[in-house]
């Protein structure tokens, strides 16, 4: 089995892990809502992309609760209209 001729030293062993670091993510700016965005992605917050709507954009907690009060609500509506 090979073994190295000689012992590596610490700065070289380190110029070799230096390129395995974490790098630091690029954000930019989202045109539309202001919010950061990783570079060429699309927004998550608009769902929007080079100033075009691609995706319907998610929805924050609050308004998905709030649908889901207003359709039980409607539900129950209807559930004592019919009786």
């Amino acid at each position: 089995m090979a073994l190295p001729t000689q012992k590596t030293s610490k700065s070289r062993k380190r110029v070799k892990q230096y390129k395995n670091r974490l790098k630091k993510k690029t954000l930019s700016v989202c045109p539309k809502c202001k919010k950061p965005v990783l570079s060429h992605h699309v927004c998550r917050f608009c769902g929007t992309y080079i100033n075009k709507e691609v995706i319907k954009p998610k929805k924050d907690k609050k308004e998905r609760t709030k649908e889901k009060e207003k359709k039980e609500k409607e539900l129950l509506k209807k559930g004592k209209a019919k009786t």
